[in-house]
């Protein structure tokens, strides 16, 4: 209670955290940057998660499961691309992509 007599509510340590804020930043590594079909492979993942997941880079984030839009930000080789998720039952979709960007789209 506080000092008026009023029931003080605290939040229960045991308590799940809805939301988070996970975000891997990665570098595309293979010569041909991100291309239609590494972003087809980003999406076909991207659709497996329960929220949203979101690719960006310096200027602008997108939806990770739209394929075009996913493309139209242009990934060449050496750039830097975040990926995010605020659901944290999405962690595997997050860690797939980043292995899959970290492996070259399985094209190195």
């Amino acid at each position: 209670m506080d000092c008026n007599g009023a029931k003080q509510h605290r939040p229960s340590a045991g308590l799940k955290k809805l939301k988070t804020n996970d975000t891997k930043i990665l570098t595309i590594p293979n010569e041909l940057g991100l291309h239609a079909r590494a972003a087809a492979k980003i999406a076909r993942l991207a659709q497996k998660a329960q929220g949203p997941v979101m690719i960006g880079n310096d200027a602008e984030e997108v939806d990770a499961t739209s394929i075009l839009d996913v493309i139209g930000l242009y990934f060449p080789r050496g750039s830097r691309i975040t990926v995010k998720i605020t659901d944290p039952s999405d962690t595997p979709v997050l860690e797939g992509i980043a292995r899959l960007i970290e492996t070259g789209f399985g094209e190195l």
